[in-house]
């Protein structure tokens, strides 16, 4: 039996007429799209053409949702009221579901973006904020977070399904957090190495921190960054060697437990 896993790639970042990231290049490798929705990226123009060609290509979409912070595109952190947190999630959530129900499909799952993800991981009353804004417009919806973080606490407390996420670009801190942009060598740009990261991570369920220590981890959803030259290549070799590896990719929704059938999305 194949082993199962969402690959995830932040999409639609864009805004006005600024183009950011070749989302038309990777979305032929992956099965999930977070998409931005107007607050750390993205507009209305965007997020239509994004979950458009999300649909054409057979693939399911997922609320990328950010603090309100254009200017510094979601990475700056914000001290904001746990409320505000709850509504911005609310927005976020409801102005994607529309674009999705234009194209005629469910929306699959939320993945906070930046400083927002980054922050709700080891702040609990932010990450309850962040499952409260989930929970009070779809429960079916899907949490991607890291595993053991304050945001699958809260989502778990709240009912939520989650789906435990890893990077393949991205080096990790020995407490399984995720090693700060401002740091070295805490983007993994050669194809090579995280494609063998990548397997690992799913096979054995284990990565090396960025101190050399083997740490565990748990793989349902696995993201790639589409924002640079390197990502067509990272992403298709990341592809190749799951082939090798008997590793299948598919949208989450179609294999983590405790998931409804979200409708009218071809599997390819």
């Amino acid at each position: 039996m194949a082993r199962l896993i969402d690959l995830n790639c932040d999409m639609g970042e864009g805004f006005g007429a600024y183009k950011i990231g070749l989302d038309e290049e990777v979305i032929r490798f992956i099965s999930s799209a977070n998409v931005a929705c107007g607050f750390h990226a993205g507009d209305p123009n965007v997020m239509y053409r994004t979950t458009l060609l999300a649909r054409e290509n057979g693939v399911a979409v997922g609320v990328h949702a950010g603090f309100p912070d254009l200017v510094g595109f979601g990475r700056r952190n914000m001290v904001l009221d746990p409320s505000e947190i709850r509504n911005d999630l609310i927005y976020q959530i409801g102005a994607l579901q529309a674009f999705c129900k234009v194209h005629g499909f469910d929306l699959q799952h939320v993945k906070p973006h930046g400083a927002l993800y980054n922050m709700a991981t080891v702040d609990a009353v932010m990450a309850e904020a962040v499952a409260e804004g989930i929970a009070a417009v779809d429960r079916n919806l899907i949490l991607f977070c890291l595993r053991g973080s304050e945001l699958e606490k809260a989502a778990r407390a709240k009912g939520l399904v989650v789906a435990c996420e890893v990077f393949a670009d991205r080096a990790f801190n020995p407490d399984g957090t995720l090693v700060s942009r401002s740091k070295p060598n805490a983007v993994i740009k050669d194809p090579e190495v995280a494609a063998k990261r990548a397997v690992r991570m799913v096979i054995e369920g284990k990565v090396t921190a960025i101190n050399g220590e083997d740490i565990e981890v748990e793989a349902d959803t696995m993201c790639v960054h589409g924002d640079n030259p390197a990502a067509i290549a990272l992403v298709e070799t990341i592809r190749e060697e799951f082939k090798k590896a008997g590793i299948e990719v598919r949208p989450v929704h179609t294999f983590l437990e405790g998931v409804e059938n979200r409708t009218t999305r071809k599997v390819t």
